[in-house]
């Protein structure tokens, strides 16, 4: 399945394909960045051009809702399933081939990162674990900060700042990097410090595809809010992307 839009947004749903994108690239020595795209910046991409074009500007992008999967599913009959960015992140730490880069969060929550990924991969422990300070995305510098991770020269940089501002951080930082793939997978670092009250859904919630309410209900205040104006949009969304199945047929 090629890198289609989907919702106007470019999505990768062929794993594989997702995947041999990232490896060859790193190979060849390229750069780019991927969005885990769920409903909350889905949403605003669909009520902010400049950001649906910061999106469709990616190298790859991963679906990263499973209910946004099934809709789409439905909708195109096709056997469409999710990538999560958590699964995704555990999956290449776990490969212990890739020098990462770890950027943004807070010092308690990247000094937990850095101690549980060690335990994966013993090489972590020297890897670069780089806070952030906190301005808004046009006033970072992101010449001073490509020039740290062009120092290091790593294969992977995770960014965590929160969507949306994590994509068009990594948006903006693109231009000055010599190479490398950068992945906006915000509360990665949370899930995986084991300091943050911040979680990943237990066990039986991610295999019944419910992580979307135990995050509803583990951070009320943040994501309800972004639900409800998904499920706002969700019904233009879905006309329009039926009229183009129609139309292609």
């Amino acid at each position: 399945m090629s890198q289609e839009k989907y919702f106007n947004v470019r999505l990768q749903f062929d794993k594989e394909q997702f995947d041999k994108t990232i490896f060859d690239t790193i190979a060849n020595g390229g750069k780019g960045y991927v969005c885990s795209v769920e409903s909350n910046n889905l949403t605003v991409a669909n009520t902010r051009p400049e950001f649906l074009d910061v999106l469709n500007g990616a190298l790859v992008n991963n679906c990263d809702g499973s209910i946004l999967a099934k809709i789409l599913a439905h909708i195109h009959k096709q056997p469409i399933d999710s990538y999560i960015g958590a699964d995704i992140f555990i999956k290449y730490v776990k490969m212990c081939r890739f020098r990462q880069y770890f950027l943004g969060n807070t010092p308690e929550v990247l000094n937990g990162l850095r101690e549980n990924l060690s335990k994966i991969d013993p090489k972590i422990a020297d890897m670069q674990f780089e806070t952030l300070p906190f301005r808004s995305v046009e006033e970072f510098d992101y010449e001073e900060i490509a020039r740290k991770i062009n120092a290091d020269n790593p294969d992977i940089i995770w960014v965590s700042l929160g969507a949306p501002k994590q994509e068009m951080f990594m948006n903006r930082l693109e231009p000055y990097l010599n190479r490398g793939i950068m992945f906006g997978f915000g509360a990665i670092f949370n899930f995986n410090s084991g300091v943050s009250a911040v979680k990943r859904a237990p066990g039986w919630m991610l295999k019944l595809r419910l992580e979307w309410l135990y995050r509803a209900f583990n951070e009320p205040k943040k994501n309800i809010p972004r639900y409800w104006n998904f499920i706002k949009i969700l019904p233009r969304l879905i006309r329009e992307e039926k009229r183009l199945v129609k139309n292609n047929r």
